[in-house]
């Protein structure tokens, strides 16, 4: 069905002949051009983590773009976000740097205008983009992506007629006419092109190899409800028994991860067009693909804004012919604001001032598959503030994680704090649930699953369902992912798990303590991280 609507953008394929004739030229440079595709609130689903033994989402999907590049290139098994918020992460991402000394960027939506005579450090951070543009590289970015400065626009950019963005779902899901449906699917792919075709050529006139990051964001919420069935065929009722097991496995749900999956691979239709173009223009294998997403589901109990797997476990894959050798699945452990370190060490661009993150070109270059390097068996994760109204004096909910092979250890500093938000106007709220300013749990995007658990809450399995993922948690957290992978029984409090909780919490002490982690004296909780309300 996609190719026939592909084929049938032939004004695309006359534009797309002209440019790849003015692209025909090799760059001077042997430097790689680099495609980032960076999805906004993308967790780890793509039919190439589809897993025989693991029964999961991945298997009710098809992804052929995203499973391309890993075919094509590495897949990473163990990426993780540095922080389940797109701002904290982005940040992140950008300067190397663990979210919390990211200044007015460690909590969403923080503004450096609240920063009043206090020097917010963020603005002084190095950001991989800009090195990479000091060290000859043409850096362009289109929607939501990462703070950087990019190049100069070039004179025909300022007449470039790029389409409007259109969100998937939203927009063709809008109309049941099948002409106009294959209308609204050329316009929402006409972006991605047009936008790759932009900077191939300034990549050429420039005579310079070109870092583009495209942040799609038809991933994030709101979608149109039933788009994943109507649009991609995605019947809620095959998801049974794949969905997340810290879920209730009941219709509301699925119907909210069929549409969540739609627009998964609305983004995988994205990536193709781009590739496409790529090809057109002789610059795909030239060119690095890199493939991953900010945060876990959202609107979604233990999903976007925790700690947990569903919150923070990242897809990642890149390709890229010559340098990195196909077919391999890499068990190693990333974290994402290891890719700034990685992409200068590729470019031989000078090393990332002040970055926590580290090069992982090892895995990428090696042409073995498994754990490549012994160091790396951990992550360092956290969380601060998501939502600003989500608790009493606009309080973060502060965590603080470590995930290994066999562990996930979770410190909770104000257990006596709502993790997902105060529980405002429980008995107000209306049905639609559109208003996350006045409902309850803030930090929780408005979803069909959230509505089940808000009209459930008091039957017995809204009950259950509740203390798992709602309710207020311990200080500590133990999960022993040998025994129980989806981290439902916590160990914390078990005698047998002393000494190990007792490891993890040192461990955690001492990374806080060595990159003078502000949340060691609660300054999250004061001006001028936290506009505190009187």
């Amino acid at each position: 069905m996609l190719i026939k609507i592909l084929n049938f953008l032939s004004f695309a394929v006359v534009v797309g002949a002209l440019i790849a004739g003015a692209c025909d030229t090799t760059d001077a440079s042997d430097r790689p051009n680099i495609l980032f595709f960076f999805v906004d609130d993308w967790g780890r689903y793509a039919s190439a983590y589809a897993d025989p033994m693991q029964p999961s989402l991945n298997d009710a999907i098809s992804t052929p773009h995203f499973d391309r590049i890993a075919r094509e290139g590495v897949r990473f098994d163990h990426a993780f976000v540095p922080v389940s918020s797109c701002g904290p992460c982005r940040a992140s991402v950008a300067t190397g740097r663990y979210f919390w000394n990211c200044g007015s960027r460690a909590f969403l939506n923080g503004r450096a205008s609240d920063w009043k005579g206090v020097a917010n450090p963020y603005a002084a951070f190095p950001k991989f983009p800009d090195q990479l543009r000091e060290n000859g590289y043409l850096v362009r970015r289109s929607l939501k992506t990462l703070g950087f400065t990019p190049s100069k626009p070039l004179p025909f950019e300022r007449e470039w007629k790029v389409p409007d963005y259109h969100r998937y779902g939203l927009h063709v899901g809008a109309v049941k006419d099948l002409e106009e449906r294959e209308l609204r699917i050329e316009q929402t792919l006409a972006h991605p092109r047009l936008e790759m075709r932009r900077v191939l050529k300034a990549s050429q006139e420039s005579q310079k190899p070109f870092f583009f990051v495209y942040g799609t964001y038809n991933v994030h919420r709101p979608f149109v409800m039933d788009s994943g069935r109507d649009l991609w065929g995605l019947e809620p009722d095959r998801l049974a028994a794949l969905l997340p097991k810290s879920l209730p496995d009941v219709p509301e749900i699925r119907r909210d991860f069929s549409d969540y999956l739609g627009e998964v691979l609305a983004a995988d239709a994205m990536l193709g067009v781009m590739l496409q173009e790529l090809e057109a223009a002789g610059e795909l294998d030239q060119t690095l693909i890199i493939l991953t997403g900010d945060n876990g589901i959202p609107g979604v109990p233990r999903g976007k804004t925790n700690c947990y797997d569903l919150s923070i476990h990242a897809p990642l894959m890149c390709r890229l012919p010559g340098t990195i050798p196909a077919g391999r699945i890499v068990e190693d452990f990333v974290n994402l604001m290891d890719l700034g370190p990685t992409l200068l060490e590729l470019t031989d661009a000078p090393p990332l001032k002040g970055a926590e993150g580290r090069s992982f070109m090892k895995q990428l270059t090696s042409k073995r598959s498994g754990w490549l390097d012994p160091s790396r068996d951990h992550v360092v994760v956290g969380r601060e503030l998501h939502f600003h109204t989500a608790r009493d004096g606009n309080l973060p909910y502060p965590m603080r994680a470590i995930r290994t092979p066999e562990y996930l250890y979770i410190r909770n500093f104000k257990p006596e704090r709502w993790p997902m938000g105060a529980p405002y106007n429980l008995e107000t709220a209306g049905e639609d649930y559109d208003d996350l300013g006045d409902g309850p749990w803030r930090d929780l995007d408005s979803s069909l699953t959230k509505s089940w658990y808000l009209h459930h809450r008091n039957t017995e399995q809204g009950k259950r369902a509740m203390k798992v993922a709602i309710d207020k948690r311990p200080a500590e957290e133990l999960y022993d992912l040998r025994s129980d992978p989806h981290q439902l029984n916590n160990a914390a409090g078990n005698l047998e798990y002393s000494a190990v909780v007792a490891s993890f919490r040192e461990q955690l002490a001492r990374v806080m303590r060595r990159t003078e982690d502000p949340r060691l004296e609660d300054d999250f909780d004061r001006a001028p991280w936290v506009a505190v309300s009187k």
